[in-house]
């Protein structure tokens, strides 16, 4: 894989406070990273050493090979940024900031139409272009932003709560854009949408109090999780306490909870022993004793969980 993005021993300190301590690791070509991480855990603090906004404590930065310490404004033509709060030109509509931006990144001519209109169709900022930036929604002002990260079509995209205002239907037009992208790209998504991370994610790395606590596929934090394999089952609340009883006695099933219970409907989670999969051996237990189940289904795990563990152990 060609790697656009390598971070090498990253620090970055505010006197006595580590905000950022020594973390590495890769992006290539192809590659969507999520970036996660409690609040204060440094992700911003990263993105914008990253970006060339804030010099390291130590540490190297390459991208697309080439060092930000020795060439910056090289770095910077390669790397499309949105930062945290989509800032901007409040009296600019979208179409004078993107030529504004132009102007700025060198691209003129026909080049600058061209690249224009394409951002604007992608975003779907057309019905907008005109309205002064201070006027719109937070989730229009976020789509001005991600289509000034774009304009120059940069081969590595650092996006820091890039769906941050948006509603569903917007979240997943930007979900299948920045999928869209990252055939050619390298991409780091900053986001609390955990949800995000699986949807669209190839990859995930979790940083706590300035250091690398995980770095894995979406798929393989999900198989840390407790729930990873249990099986769900919905019944009558009456039957509950005999099925958790029933479910409890069948081999490789380590234990039996109640998830909820609402009326006359109840939830219980069976979760099998590490490594085995019991769905079979629970629905034969269910059909045995004519357990009235409506609903069985295996969980595949909930990165949530597993991103409050890493964290919490920090």
């Amino acid at each position: 894989m060609d790697t656009l993005l390598a971070i090498d021993g990253l620090s970055k300190h505010f006197g006595p406070i580590v905000a950022v301590d020594g973390i590495s690791f890769r992006v290539g070509r192809g590659e969507m990273l999520g970036f996660l991480g409690p609040n204060g855990a440094g992700k911003s603090t990263t993105m914008r050493m990253i970006t060339g906004y804030l010099p390291p404590s130590d540490g190297r930065i390459t991208v697309c090979g080439i060092d930000l310490d020795k060439d910056p404004i090289e770095v910077r033509r390669r790397i499309g940024y949105l930062p945290e709060g989509a800032p901007a030109y409040g009296d600019m509509t979208p179409r004078s900031l993107l030529e504004f931006v132009a102007s700025i990144r060198g691209i003129g001519g026909d080049e600058r139409r061209r690249r224009i209109d394409a951002v604007v169709e992608r975003l779907q900022l057309e019905d907008v272009l005109l309205q002064p930036i201070e006027t719109l929604s937070k989730g229009f002002k976020r789509r001005v932003g991600l289509a000034v990260a774009l304009l120059h079509d940069p081969e590595v995209l650092i996006l820091d709560e890039p769906t941050d205002g948006l509603d569903p239907n917007q979240k997943h037009q930007v979900r299948r854009l920045l999928s869209e992208l990252a055939a050619d790209k390298a991409i780091i998504i900053s986001t609390h949408i955990l949800e995000e991370v699986e949807a669209i994610c190839t990859r995930a790395i979790i940083i706590a109090k300035g250091r690398l606590v995980a770095d894995a596929r979406p798929t393989e934090l999900l198989a840390r999780s407790i729930y990873h394999n249990a099986i769900g089952l919905r019944l009558p609340a009456a039957e509950a306490e005999r099925a958790a009883e029933l479910l409890s006695s069948i081999d490789r099933v380590d234990h039996v909870e109640e998830a909820w219970r609402s009326g006359d409907t109840a939830q219980l989670i069976v979760f099998p022993r590490q490594g085995t999969n019991v769905l079979d051996a629970v629905r034969q237990k269910v059909d045995e004793h004519q357990v009235p189940v409506t609903q069985v289904y295996v969980d595949q795990g909930r990165l949530d969980e597993v991103f409050r563990e890493l964290t919490r152990a920090a």
